[in-house]
């Protein structure tokens, strides 16, 4: 008999659908998940609500434990960045992160604290942009207080940023893009020399961008959706700092972004100079990333912001 929740649950028009029936890889996880997801609700004995609409390789819904206290289900794409995701929330154990209930590790499944009401950090608008980086600073100071562990299931930002820095290189020749090819040497210099400069390590959260910043009711904000590492805290602010409102639509970006990273250093305990150097690393990584993903027009406007930056840092 068919499952008359399948439709509802999993639309054609559902972002993760759409965009995981691109490859081969996510066609064939597209034909485990309804296993995946009826196979978690059993076990957890979960009541699932239709999936959020947001996201683009996982599967995110609502769920009811079985007291009734509300969930969310979550269950991922398997690939490198969601390995870290539960042993990342284990180690915050809900400072600062939504708290992780139970983990099915062979399947890709979460079952993670829902944040009521869930508006993003990024959809408040009504609240000046200095007052929501210091609400996004305060939060990302209490993630950096936990613990480190020592499994060895969280990656390490310097191995990463190594990686990262060879894919540069190697983009950068192999595609040829018209970028400043100065900036993306400096770029791949910073990926391996910052991290190897840290004074001090902390769980990252990696993806730390004003979406993934939910108003809850536990606490007035958490986080969602990390992609944890070990390493540098100096390299989180990055997406924040970009992505509380768009800086370089000002006339003028470069006093507006002064004025935000020296906030947001302050309230971390961190140089704003050394902020600026990790966002010139990480604009100069994601503009190749989109070269080398059919975006080369992309990557160029990327590093035309990054130049602002690098000069802001006096790099």
């Amino acid at each position: 008999m068919a499952d008359p929740h399948r439709a509802g649950r999993f639309p054609a028009d559902l972002p993760v659908i759409r965009q995981m029936s691109r490859t081969a890889s996510g066609r064939a996880w597209l034909d485990r998940l309804p296993g995946i997801v009826r196979e978690a609700a059993e076990r957890w004995e979960l009541r699932l609500g239709a999936p959020f609409r947001g996201g683009s390789c996982s599967w995110v819904a609502p769920a009811a434990l079985p007291d009734g206290g509300p969930a969310v289900l979550k269950v991922s794409w398997p690939h490198r960045e969601a390995d870290g995701e539960a042993p990342g929330l284990r180690a915050w154990d809900g400072n600062g992160a939504v708290r992780l209930h139970r983990w099915d590790r062979a399947r890709g499944a979460l079952l993670i604290e829902r944040c009521t009401p869930g508006t993003p950090l990024a959809g408040t608008a009504a609240l000046p942009a200095a007052q929501r980086l210091t609400l996004a600073s305060r939060l990302l100071r209490d993630l950096w207080t936990a613990p480190a562990p020592l499994d060895g299931r969280l990656e390490r930002v310097d191995a990463v940023c190594a990686e990262w820095a060879d894919l540069v290189e190697e983009r950068m020749l192999r595609l040829r893009p018209a970028y400043d090819p100065g900036l993306v040497a400096l770029g791949a210099v910073l990926l391996r020399e910052l991290p190897a400069t840290a004074t001090r390590e902390v769980v990252v959260h990696g993806d730390f961008n004003p979406g993934n910043v939910l108003a809850a009711d536990r606490r007035p904000w958490l986080a969602i959706d990390p992609k944890p590492m070990i390493g540098d805290p100096a390299y989180d602010p990055w997406p924040l700092l970009l992505g509380i409102d768009d800086p370089f639509g000002h006339p003028d970006p470069r006093p507006v972004l002064r004025e935000r990273y020296a906030l947001v250093a302050g309230e971390l305990g961190e140089d704003p100079a050394r902020l600026l150097a990790w966002s010139v690393a990480r604009g100069v990584e994601n503009a190749l990333w989109s070269a080398a993903h059919d975006d080369v027009a992309g990557g160029a406007a990327e590093l035309t912001q990054t130049q602002v930056l690098a000069e802001l840092a006096g790099l």
